[in-house]
């Protein structure tokens, strides 16, 4: 994921402007209203935690928002309030210097009573959100481990003095034989042993300063010619190939305890030939939870990514991504929250095993936040 830039910006705030005024009413009715050897799994306190919570804010800790500008709106203040949002994703017009973005943090933590995940994109080189910030260099100019434990604790310590506590970061995806990948240049140099040795590098040094990191985009995009916020992809390779390459980086990432996974928008056809990854309970649990034992947080790409909407809208996205089991939703737009929230409202209602998968899921973010000194809900 990437803030949106150029055609597709004005193709996405348009679409989400109409969004935003056709939900507004409802919106304004319903807003007021890794497992690692360091850290252990979530247990009963955590459970208890998230069964404490009202259904409301049970399905407010799955959703992260983002908004215009470098002041938090009331609506945004509110809803951290009120518990129907777990936190937010900022982008650089979010961001003016260093002193306007602690400002902003600080408003949102007041808001959330100290328990607001405030997230944003920190790869290196162009994918900053934190100008002022580091690493300068992108990912495919860092080809060992002390380069990549050096930029991963130089971006976590600069967004942690800011008050962003986790980082959309490391990619984890592996360049294809070609060289041709439409992520190449964000991509760690190397074979996939190699990059998995980044990988977990960088995890580490986030973790050390107590940030967040988010490794993505599972089970791996480094093979797409078509960046999923611009389009529909798959990637036509089989089971053994993507098991030998693009997974290696990602057990790696889970055995140096990733707190957070992100899935793909793309079609995997190998492993589910209907359901983008992160909308496959194929992918999400049976390949991520149970194969590869991560039991950490799934957090998805955009939900308004290209890839998705040329499939559904982002209330359907959303409530196929949580029965997948994605933990929590990424709403890059605004106007999201106000088909996404009541979407999934109305299902908990509705059905005991959906209402089940938001509870599960929100122990799963109340884990997170405790693991980041965070207050946490319960």
């Amino acid at each position: 994921m990437r803030m949106p830039r150029g055609r597709v910006q004005r193709r996405r705030l348009a679409a989400l402007a109409v969004v935003a005024l056709v939900a507004g009413a409802i919106g304004i009715a319903v807003g007021s209203s890794g497992d690692s050897a360091d850290e252990p799994k979530a247990g009963a306190t955590e459970r208890r935690a998230a069964l404490d919570l009202p259904l409301e804010q049970q399905v407010g800790e799955l959703l992260v928002m983002s908004f215009p500008g470098p002041t938090a709106p009331e609506y945004i203040r509110r809803r951290l309030r009120n518990g129907e949002g777990s936190g937010v994703i900022l982008f650089g017009p979010n961001v003016t210097d260093a002193r306007g973005l602690r400002r902003l943090t600080r408003s949102l933590q007041r808001a959330a009573r100290g328990d607001a995940l405030i997230a944003t994109d920190q790869e290196g080189g162009e994918i900053r959100n934190v100008p002022f910030a580091g690493p300068l260099a992108p990912q495919s100019a860092v080809a060992t481990v002390d380069a990549a434990a050096a930029t991963g604790r130089e971006a976590a310590s600069g967004l942690r003095r800011a008050g962003v506590n986790v980082n959309l970061a490391p990619v984890a995806d592996v360049n294809p034989a070609t060289g041709r990948g439409v992520l190449a240049s964000r991509i760690y140099p190397g074979a996939p042993g190699t990059v998995g040795e980044l990988v977990a590098a960088s995890v580490r040094a986030h973790s050390q300063q107590r940030v967040a990191a988010t490794v993505k985009h599972f089970p791996g995009l480094g093979r797409a010619t078509i960046n999923t916020d611009d389009g529909s992809t798959a990637i036509p390779a089989r089971q053994p190939a993507i098991q030998a390459t693009d997974l290696v980086p990602f057990r790696a990432a889970i055995e140096a305890g990733a707190p957070l996974i992100m899935a793909s928008h793309a079609l995997y056809p190998a492993f589910d030939a209907r359901r983008i990854a992160s909308q496959s309970p194929t992918i999400l649990r049976t390949l991520l939870r149970d194969r590869l034992g991560f039991g950490g947080a799934v957090v998805t790409d955009s939900v308004e990514a290209q890839a998705v909407l040329d499939r559904s809208d982002v209330g359907t996205a959303a409530v196929r991504s949580v029965v997948a089991g994605a933990d929590l939703v990424l709403m890059t737009g605004s106007g999201s929250w106000n088909l996404v929230y009541p979407r999934l409202l109305r299902r908990a209602r509705r059905s005991p095993a959906f209402r089940t998968r938001v509870e599960e899921s929100a122990r799963r973010v109340i884990e997170l936040k405790r693991r980041l000194g965070l207050r946490a809900a319960g």
